[in-house]
């Protein structure tokens, strides 16, 4: 690899960490910034929030995606075709039970009787709406793998072109820090 394209790769590497960064610092400022709100006699009601447990499957379910990701992007710097392939699949099906028990822990949420009356505008709406941003991304990533599926198996990537892989790769990884920051800020306000 010449030594301009290192740099740029380099320099690459080095934006997306920062961006990484960005949002962290966005997630714990929220979750912050909600906390010193309550401190401070501004707190919206907290009744009726709870930690759905559909988001433990589903954290799971995230990292073990993002290790095949990761595991199929070593497979095919090793040429390792069919090993590939099969970590994508797996991958895929990763992406699939993670937006069902995505969906199932945001229905989870809410309550069974629902009225205007009782509607609430604080800690659920903001965890609800911090969520389903997440698994609208998620669902962005989800369509990301399946292209890079398809392409995989009509042999698009090998040892020396794995681009669209690695991109992929660190599309899911990103997603699931940023669903770590998510449930940090959700137990500091479930707390």
């Amino acid at each position: 690899m010449p030594a301009s394209a290192r740099h740029a790769s380099g320099a690459s590497q080095t934006s997306l960490l920062f961006m990484f960064l960005a949002i962290l610092v966005c997630g714990f400022s929220a979750g912050l910034s909600w906390e010193l709100m309550h401190v401070f006699g501004r707190s919206a009601s907290r009744t009726q929030i709870f930690f759905p447990r559909p988001f433990l499957l589903s954290t799971l379910l995230l990292v073990a995606g993002s290790v095949l990701l990761h595991l199929a992007l070593r497979a095919v710097q090793q040429e390792q075709q069919r090993l590939f392939r099969k970590r994508l699949i797996w991958s895929l099906a990763c992406a699939a039970l993670f937006m069902g028990t995505q969906i199932y822990g945001l229905w989870c949420m809410f309550p069974e009787v629902r009225s205007s009356e009782e509607a609430e505008t604080g800690v659920t709406a903001f965890v609800f709406a911090l969520t389903a941003l997440h698994a609208a991304h998620f669902f962005v990533a989800s369509l990301f793998v399946c292209f890079v599926t398809a392409r995989a198996f009509i042999m698009r990537y090998d040892h020396e072109y794995y681009w669209g892989v690695k991109v992929c790769a660190w599309f899911w990884h990103a997603l699931g820090m940023i669903w770590i920051a998510i449930l940090a800020v959700f137990t500091m306000v479930i707390r």
